[in-house]
């Protein structure tokens, strides 16, 4: 064959070489050890939280070793792709704190960042390869495989174009020629090279940081380079582009380990040095007696979109993850409680290889400790964004007045045990309902008289003492004793404690059996709505 000729009739007139592209883009310039790791998401507009997962262990492995960390969208497979998936990718993203050193918008010099822009860079590439006999035009319809894949399983034969399945290898220029000069369509296929006996016995051996090692057989299908259309596969442009763009750790889902093969053999085909692969087990979830992978399918928490119209703070989602991450997470966060999660030293080898179990509740009581340590204005900021998108009459509540907002958020914030009442703000409409007359749910008092013989006496002058000296006394003088060891000791002769006489109160005020400090809420009630709640209004 000869293969010089047979690469100027699949690419006439591709003067650009290999050597052109290393000049084109060179070795970033870099401290040494510094990772280059990149999201590589299809713009399916649909991004979910293993994606999520998967972004934070690339950024952390990038800016814990000060590198670099971009955005590439592998938009190759049209039928998929749906109109606005890139812009939906990035802001889900950057709703969570993912920021791109490289993007499509933030060019570092090494892109375009969209593969579909970066089609000639892989024409020149698969030239090369045809050029020193690595790949050949495969001419075989549809029918053609699937006649393949009946004979292969009648014979119980690997699947896949190998061996004497592989019609198009040896085909001569002879009859190539004809073939290219009337159009027909084809694939670029890989030309493995020739095995010996002694190769075939060789493991590939894959050292990964999460999975440890790991051997597979060397890869020996002539796989799909380039497609009819001319646009590369997944396993050709990830070779070409991690290549050129500098990558040196490739951070991506475990379903990909059994591509390794392929990629190590065109890594070392192309002349191209292999990026370190890390592979990250799946999220699991608890299913009946088992553990099952999250599913987009079965389970909605499994969409972005579903975290956000639930209301869970980004921060919180995001510490929750490096829960996932590493298990010693929990530990240095109770030792570095106000620290950014920036500061946490974050490892791929303390990763579980088998897949963290996803808990909502866990998540649930990681959100609320992360509320707590809010302020009141960035709880109010946060909850009346997302109740105008998803609550507006709740948002009209909200914002009719700031302030007064503001200080119902204030109640049990700071300090070293702040209240942890909301994990997320779906719930916050129910646990401020009391503060609004127009959400507000009354519920009888057991002592309706004990409330309005208080509304007679109430004054918000009193400071939180004497407020509950003025419950007490009066409580004592309509049966209720003012001693809880007293009560606890002996409750003869009494109709019940100060805190039944308390609960009374609150039930009035509040419509519930438990709410925040309730000296505080009527406080911020004011005088005439506390009476009038007092007195059955």
């Amino acid at each position: 064959m000869d293969w010089i000729k047979l690469s100027e009739l699949l690419y006439p007139g591709l003067t650009e070489t290999p050597d052109d592209l290393e000049r084109r883009y060179p070795p970033r310039k870099l401290p040494e050890g510094a990772a280059v790791t990149r999201l590589a998401p299809s713009p399916t507009g649909f991004i979910h939280i293993g994606n999520l997962y998967i972004a934070f262990v690339g950024e952390r492995v990038a800016r814990d070793s000060g590198g670099i960390y971009y955005l590439r969208i592998e938009d190759t497979d049209e039928k998929r792709a749906v109109e606005g998936g890139a812009e939906q990718i990035v802001r889900g993203l950057d709703d969570y704190g993912i920021r791109f050193d490289e993007c499509a918008d933030r060019d570092g010099g090494y892109g375009p960042y969209n593969q579909r822009a970066r089609a000639a860079i892989y024409h020149v590439y698969a030239k090369d390869m045809v050029r020193r006999g690595l790949a050949y035009p495969c001419f075989c319809s549809e029918d053609d495989l699937s006649a393949m894949r009946a004979a292969q399983e009648t014979e119980k034969a690997n699947f896949g174009y190998h061996g004497k399945w592989a019609k198009c290898r040896h085909l001569p220029l002879e009859t190539l020629t004809p073939l290219l000069q009337t159009g027909a369509p084809f694939v670029l296929r890989l030309h493995v090279p020739q095995l010996s006996t002694v190769n075939c016995q060789l493991s590939i051996v894959l050292t990964d940081p999460a999975k440890g090692r790991i051997e597979m057989p060397p890869n020996d299908i002539d796989h799909v380079l380039l497609k009819s259309d001319g646009i590369p596969t997944y396993h050709f442009a990830h070779a070409v582009d991690d290549h050129l763009m500098r990558t040196t750790h490739v951070v991506r889902g475990d379903e990909w380990i059994a591509t390794y093969p392929l990629h190590h053999m065109l890594f070392d085909l192309l002349g191209f040095e292999r990026p370190k692969y890390i592979h990250v087990a799946p999220l699991m979830k608890q299913d009946g007696g088992g553990k099952r992978k999250l599913s987009k399918r079965k389970d909605p928490e499994c969409a972005l979109s579903w975290y956000a119209a639930q209301g869970y703070p980004a921060d919180a989602v995001r510490e929750y993850l490096f829960t996932l991450m590493n298990s010693d997470f929990e530990d240095w966060r109770r030792a570095n409680p106000s620290s950014g999660i920036e500061a946490f030293p974050f490892s791929p080898k303390k990763m579980n290889a088998a897949g963290a179990l996803f808990d909502l509740q866990k998540l649930d009581d990681v959100s609320k400790n992360a509320v707590s340590r809010m302020t009141a204005e960035a709880v109010c900021a946060q909850l009346t964004e997302w109740a105008e998108r998803f609550d507006p009459t709740f948002h009209a509540l909200l914002t009719r007045d700031p302030a007064y907002t503001i200080k119902t958020l204030s109640i049990g914030r700071g300090g070293q045990k702040p209240r942890k009442d909301i994990a997320r703000w779906g719930e916050a409409k129910a646990y401020l309902s009391f503060f609004f007359d127009e959400l507000f749910v009354p519920a009888p008092p057991s002592d309706p008289d004990f409330c309005k013989a208080y509304a007679e006496i109430y004054d918000p002058a009193l400071p939180r003492d004497e407020w509950f000296a003025s419950v007490k006394a009066l409580g004592e003088a309509r049966g209720y004793c003012p001693d809880m060891k007293q009560y606890k000791a002996d409750s003869t002769g009494w109709k019940g404690s100060v805190a039944d006489a308390s609960a009374s109160l609150r039930a009035a005020v509040t419509g519930r059996e438990s709410s925040p400090d309730l000296w505080e809420v009527m406080q911020i009630l004011g005088k005439e709505r506390v009476t009038g709640r007092l007195n059955g209004g």
